[in-house]
């Protein structure tokens, strides 16, 4: 069954698209301008080849003919580059005085550039949309690097975003892979960049240069696919850190066997915190507050200080709740960590200033 999916994955060849092909499926946010001020924008662009035009004209009236017999001004030439631009062609059906011109260029015109920013405006909006998400995939395939994939823009995914932005990462080092083009929407107005698809296939994680990632993170709604989503992740990714949230806690095993360097088991935890609450409310909110990095407390890491090796945790400032050691972590109080060594992290409660 895996050969099979395999198969199907290699078959799609997202990654050998060409990057306008990529266009819909990948999407990299760009900031957002009012509508009005993109249409004072054209207005203005359309003024301006309007004068250029009628310079362009002006320089060379020897070289025109004018019906009523005289000499080429510059309201003539205005007025013919109007007629121009817009496309009319009068033909032998032209207006010879200058109030009829000038009306021509003050009124007529206006309204006939308004008719075709209405008609034209939109499709050149989408090509020239298409263009620079063109350009920008290019320029994010080379350089994208050391960022954290999130499959899953649910409640889970979202919340576990927020958290990070509140830690400090940026949101153009997150990217969201998801098959609901509706969270899909709301991650790109967030800032983030999008991949639509499903993170089961290999190619859609190659998309999200999963391949060049420090994190991943499993937030999927079901615990077969999120299996199925890490087997895929850490095939490609040796060395990046894989967190899944899973509902059921019996899948643990599977989760860790398939890669996994963290597994959160969504349900459990809910439901202890769900107890607690009946007797010491209290420590649910310090919990929330320790989970909440923007302010109060907040659990966070950091390296030794070459002052404090040697060293016992429980004598620092700091309230030193382990020491993670070659990647694993010792709490405080065993007998290992009786004296902090080079090299090791300490996990502890910092004071988040508002």
């Amino acid at each position: 069954m895996l050969g099979d999916f395999g198969d199907r994955s290699r078959a799609l060849g997202l990654t050998s698209r060409p990057d306008f092909a990529l266009v819909g499926l990948l999407r990299i946010p760009e900031t957002q301008t009012s509508p009005w001020a993109s249409l004072v924008r054209r207005v203005l662009f359309a003024i301006g080849l309007l004068f250029t035009a009628a310079m362009v004209v002006y320089l060379g009236r020897e070289g025109y003919h004018d019906n009523a017999g005289e000499d080429i001004s510059f309201l003539d030439a205005f007025y013919y580059s109007t007629v121009s631009l817009s496309t009319t062609g009068y033909g032998d059906i032209a207006p010879v005085s200058p109030e009829a011109r000038l009306a021509n260029i003050i009124i007529i015109t206006p309204l006939r550039l308004l008719f075709l920013i209405v008609l034209v405006g939109t499709t050149i909006g989408v090509l020239t949309e298409r263009s620079r998400q063109t350009f920008k995939i290019q320029r994010w395939r080379r350089s994208v690097r050391n960022h954290t994939v999130v499959v899953g823009y649910g409640t889970k995914g979202r919340t576990a975003i927020h958290a990070m932005i509140a830690d400090g990462v940026q949101p153009a080092d997150v990217v969201v892979v998801d098959t609901d083009t509706v969270a899909l929407e709301a991650a790109g107005n967030a800032g983030l960049v999008t991949v639509h698809g499903s993170a089961t296939q290999s190619d859609v994680l190659r998309l999200a240069s999963v391949q060049n990632a420090a994190s991943v993170i499993v937030a999927t709604n079901r615990d077969d696919t999120a299996v199925l989503v890490t087997l895929t992740a850490r095939e490609l990714n040796k060395a990046a850190k894989i967190v899944v949230a899973i509902r059921e806690a019996e899948n643990t095993h599977l989760l860790r066997q398939s890669g996994a360097d963290s597994v959160v088991v969504s349900s459990e935890t809910a439901g202890r915190l769900l107890g607690i609450a009946t007797t010491t409310p209290t420590v649910v909110e310090i919990m929330e507050d320790l989970l909440t990095p923007e302010q109060g407390f907040a659990v966070a890491e950091r390296d030794v200080e070459p002052s404090e090796i040697g060293g016992s945790p429980r004598h620092l400032s700091d309230i030193v709740l382990g020491v993670v050691r070659n990647g694993d972590l010792i709490r405080v109080g065993e007998p290992e960590v009786d004296a902090i060594e080079s090299g090791d992290k300490l996990l502890y409660i910092r004071r988040v200033l508002k």
